[in-house]
Parts: structure tokens; C-alpha cells; sequence
């Protein structure tokens, strides 16, 4: 087991810390998160971060690592992740990486692109025009140049959209051609096996993300965010509340919204996330999935990770 990786992936919602923590019952596994917005302290209730209770028979890594405030890249996971790895394998565990980034999970197993730096000049630029003309209109900017990342990328997603085109004006080159280029393997060395957890319908998945939306917001969800709301240097623009339900309810706060709306918002903004997620599994070769619903699932994963690890 001295070079072996586990990876338990799925959309939000499909449960996958509850099947992680089972299989480290079984298995001596320890767990690395790979979600974008666990890494903020403070952001408990609309991530869904598990409870104290749950840390403290499982713990997860990568976890509460930056304020609100900071940003966190692919770069970054990718570098933290192979630390953590690198411990636990020394250790003579197993690492179990469950999360639902998944930009972060093919970053670690197929490696980053060397992009070009961020240039400010550039960046100031792109939003000096994206406040004349709306970030939509700069969607359709970059299909002009790089249909591929156009494609991929979502006509309200601002940060994306600001990346691509700013990589594009400071080399020339499409940001789609970069990442085809040679990249980092931060992999080598590790043998990768991949879970998915995919409900067998998407009416069933819709039906969690808004349960799950509703107990959030019985558990105390818009006060978390009246709490980051009224932290001085925090604002909308931060990638930590550009996760979804917290721009929704950002925006109540702001007055843009009525709390009903916001709701509405963040469920649909969720279940935008779900499709992209799913969407992106479907893309993915070599991966072994589970109905999170069907009978025995533990049992049939431990199966599979049994002749892994004996491989």
C-alpha cells in the first residue's frame, strides 16, 4: 500500500462524507478534503463541513486552513494535498481524498498547467470592461478567442472568465491550448483508484440538495453569513463568497434580495453545481460508480478497495 491513493468523488449532496467515514472503519485510511470552500474557517453550515463530532472520530485534513479573506488555487491544493499524502503513506496509512472540486482532484492526478502569472495591469482592465459592458458580453469575448474554454465555462462565472482572458492578452495563446501543454505531476509515483457516488436519477440528487438547503437554513445558515457579512475587509468578490449559497444570501443581506428569493437562488445555484459536477464524472475514465442509495454500497466499495490495496 506504500504508493496507493483513494479518491471518493461526487456531486454535492450524494453523501460522500458519510460513506468516508465508514470506510475508514474498515480500512486504515486517513482523510484529505478536496473541496474548495472547507478550506475557510468560519464557513461551517452552508458547506456542509462535518460536525465536531465527526472530526473527531474521523479526521479531515485541509480543513480550516484559511480565513475568508485569502484565496486558495488548484496550485495550492495540489501542493498541500501531495504533502498530506506524502505523511500519511509514510505513516503506513492509506489516503482517502473525498470531496467534490473537481478541478482540484484532476489537478493532483493529472497534473496543472505552468499558466502565466497573474498580471494586475491586465485583470484591472478585463473589469474596468466588464463593468461597461456585463461579464456575459465577455463570455462571448473569449468564444471569440478560445472556444474550447468558452465552452467550459459557465456566462456569469466571472473569475473564470476574468483567468481565461487574462491568460489569453498576456501570451497570445489560449488558456485551453496552455493546459494541453506539458504540465506538473504532482501523481508521480502514486497509484490512483476513483470512486464516484452519482444517484441513479436527478430528480433523486434534487430532492437532497434542497433538503439539505432547508436544514441549513433552519440550522442557522443566514446568521453564519451575517457573521462574514459584517467582517470589515470581506466582500462579495472573495472566491470564499462566491460559493453557492453564500452569494445568494450575501446578496439578502445587500438588500438586492428578499430571504424567499435568496433561497430560491441558492437551490437553484446548487443544483447548477450538481449538473457541472455529474457532468464532469461522466468525463472521467477508469472510475468505479455507486448509486449512493443502493442496498449494501459499503460492502460493494470495500470489495473493490480490498483488491486495490492487495493488488
Amino acid at each position: 500500500m506504500a504508493n496507493k491513493v483513494i479518491c471518493l468523488m461526487g456531486p454535492t449532496a450524494s453523501g460522500k462524507t458519510e460513506v468516508a467515514v465508514s470506510l475508514r472503519k474498515r480500512f486504515p485510511m486517513d482523510i484529505i478534503s478536496v473541496d474548495s470552500a472547507l478550506v475557510y474557517r468560519g464557513m461551517d453550515i452552508g458547506t456542509a463541513k462535518p460536525d465536531a463530532e465527526t472530526l473527531r472520530r474521523a479526521p479531515h485534513r485541509l480543513i480550516d486552513i484559511r480565513e475568508p479573506e485569502d484565496s486558495y488555487s488548484a496550485g495550492e491544493f495540489v501542493r498541500d494535498a501531495r504533502r498530506e499524502i506524502d505523511d500519511i503513506l509514510a505513516a503506513g496509512r492509506v489516503p482517502l481524498l473525498v470531496g467534490g472540486t473537481m478541478m482540484y482532484f484532476r489537478s493532483l492526478i493529472g497534473g496543472i498547467a505552468r499558466l502565466p502569472d497573474a498580471d494586475p495591469d491586465i485583470r484591472a482592465a478585463i473589469d474596468r470592461d466588464a463593468e461597461k459592458s456585463g461579464w456575459p458580453a465577455l463570455h462571448e469575448r473569449l468564444r471569440a478567442v478560445d472556444p474550447a474554454a468558452a465552452a467550459r465555462i459557465e456566462p456569469a462565472d466571472r473569475q473564470r472568465i476574468q483567468r481565461a482572458l487574462e491568460v489569453y492578452l498576456a501570451s497570445g495563446r489560449p488558456l485551453s491550448e496552455w493546459q494541453v501543454m506539458d504540465a506538473d505531476s504532482p501523481g508521480d509515483g502514486l497509484e490512483f483508484v476513483k470512486f464516484s457516488l452519482e444517484p441513479a436519477t436527478r430528480r433523486v440528487l434534487h430532492e437532497r440538495i434542497e433538503a439539505r438547503l432547508n436544514i441549513m437554513l433552519n440550522n442557522g445558515f443566514l446568521e453564519e453569513v451575517k457573521v462574514l457579512y459584517e467582517r470589515p475587509q470581506l466582500t462579495a468578490e472573495h472566491p470564499s463568497m462566491r460559493s453557492v449559497g453564500y452569494r445568494q444570501l450575501w446578496e439578502h443581506l445587500a438588500g438586492q434580495t428578499s430571504f424567499e428569493e435568496a433561497g430560491q437562488r441558492a437551490l437553484y445555484a446548487t443544483r447548477q453545481l450538481a449538473k457541472r459536477q455529474v457532468t464532469w464524472l461522466r468525463s472521467e475514465q477508469d472510475i468505479n460508480r455507486y448509486d449512493p442509495l443502493e442496498a449494501g454500497l459499503i460492502d460493494a466499495i470495500s470489495r473493490t478497495l480490498i483488491e486495490f490495496l492487495d493488488a
